[in-house]
C-alpha cells in the first residue's frame, strides 16, 4: 500500500477541521459598507487587502492582526476623518470574530475517530496561539489530537521541525489541510505526505493557481474519504 508508512497525520485547523475564513470575508464586507462614504466597494477591499499584507510580517495571522488592519485602513482611507464611533465599531467586530460559535464541518469528527486508534493525530495550524486554543476547546476534537503545534506561520523549516519533535521521518508524515500554499507545498517539498481538502472561500493570500503534481499528493472533495484512502473504513 502507497500509505503504510504514514504514523502520523496532521491536520490544518481554520477551514479544515472548522469554519473560519466567512466570519473574515463578512467583517471585510462591513468594513467596506462603513467606509462607503470614502470609496467603493470593491476598491475598498483591495486596499483593505494591501494594508493586510504589508501588516503580517509584523503582526502575523488571525483575528487580532486582522483587526488592527481594518483600523489602519480606516484611519488610512479617510485620511484620518473617520468617527471614533467607526473604530468602535471596528473593534466591536473583532470581538465578535473572537466570540463566534466554533462550526466544526461535516465528517471531520467521525474521521477523526476512526482514524484516532490506527494514527497519532496532530493539529498544526497557525495563527494566533489564544485564540486557536479557544477554537480548538469550543470544537470538542481536543481529545483526538495527541498533539498540538500553534506556529506564526507555515514553512518547510516548521515542517521540518515538527517531524523532527515527533520523532519520525518525512515520509511517515501526512498533512491535510485546505491551503495548497502552506499545508501542501511546504510538505511536499520536506517529502513528506500531502492531502488537499479545498474549502468553498480561501483568503487571497493563501491561493496556488498552478496544479500540484506530486507522487505524494492526493486531492479530496471531503475529510471522510480518508478513511477509505487510508483503509480505515
Amino acid at each position: 500500500m502507497p500509505y503504510d508508512s504514514i504514523k502520523v497525520i496532521a491536520f490544518d485547523a481554520d477551514d479544515t477541521l472548522w469554519v473560519n475564513e466567512p466570519l473574515f470575508r463578512d467583517a471585510e464586507k462591513r468594513f467596506c459598507e462603513l467606509m462607503q462614504d470614502y470609496l467603493p466597494s470593491e476598491a475598498c477591499q483591495e486596499r483593505l487587502f494591501a494594508v493586510e499584507m504589508k501588516n503580517l510580517p509584523l503582526y502575523g495571522y488571525g483575528i487580532k492582526p486582522f483587526v488592527l488592519s481594518l483600523i489602519e485602513a480606516a484611519i488610512t482611507l479617510s485620511e484620518g476623518t473617520v468617527p471614533l464611533s467607526v473604530i468602535q465599531q471596528l473593534m466591536d467586530i473583532g470581538k465578535e470574530m473572537l466570540q463566534a460559535p466554533v462550526a466544526v464541518l461535516e465528517g471531520i469528527e467521525p474521521t477523526l475517530k476512526a482514524l484516532a486508534p490506527h494514527y497519532e493525530l496532530v493539529m498544526a495550524t497557525k495563527g494566533d496561539l489564544l485564540d486557536q486554543e479557544r477554537k480548538l476547546e469550543k470544537s470538542g476534537l481536543a481529545s483526538y489530537f495527541h498533539h498540538i503545534e500553534i506556529v506564526s506561520d507555515k514553512t518547510e523549516a516548521q515542517y521540518h521541525k515538527l517531524v523532527t519533535q515527533l520523532d519520525i521521518r518525512p515520509e511517515e508524515f501526512l498533512m491535510v489541510g485546505n491551503s495548497v500554499k502552506s499545508d501542501i507545498l511546504p510538505v511536499l517539498a520536506i517529502g513528506a505526505f500531502a492531502f488537499h481538502i479545498p474549502f468553498h472561500t480561501t483568503w487571497a493570500h493563501e491561493e496556488v493557481k498552478e496544479p500540484v503534481e506530486h507522487p505524494n499528493f492526493q486531492l479530496l472533495s471531503n475529510a471522510t474519504q480518508l478513511k477509505t484512502i487510508l483503509s480505515q473504513e
